[in-house]
C-alpha cells in the first residue's frame, strides 16, 4: 500500500476508513430520522457532520 503522510501503517488506515464509513452511514440515518421523528436533534455538531466534512463533489 502507498505511504500517506500522517498514517502509520495499514491498521491506522483501516480505522480511518471505518470511521469515514460510519460518518456516511450515520449521515444517511440522520436524514431518515429528521423525516420520521419530529423532535430529532443530532448529537454531532454541524461542523463535524459528513456533509460539511466531506470533500466537495463527493
Amino acid at each position: 500500500m502507498r505511504k500517506d503522510e500522517g498514517v502509520d501503517g495499514d491498521a491506522q488506515r483501516i480505522s480511518q476508513m471505518v470511521w469515514m464509513l460510519f460518518m456516511k452511514i450515520f449521515a444517511d440515518k440522520e436524514e431518515e430520522w429528521k423525516v420520521s421523528r419530529k423532535e430529532y436533534k443530532s448529537p454531532i455538531p454541524e461542523k463535524l457532520k459528513w456533509l460539511t466534512y466531506r470533500p466537495a463533489g463527493r
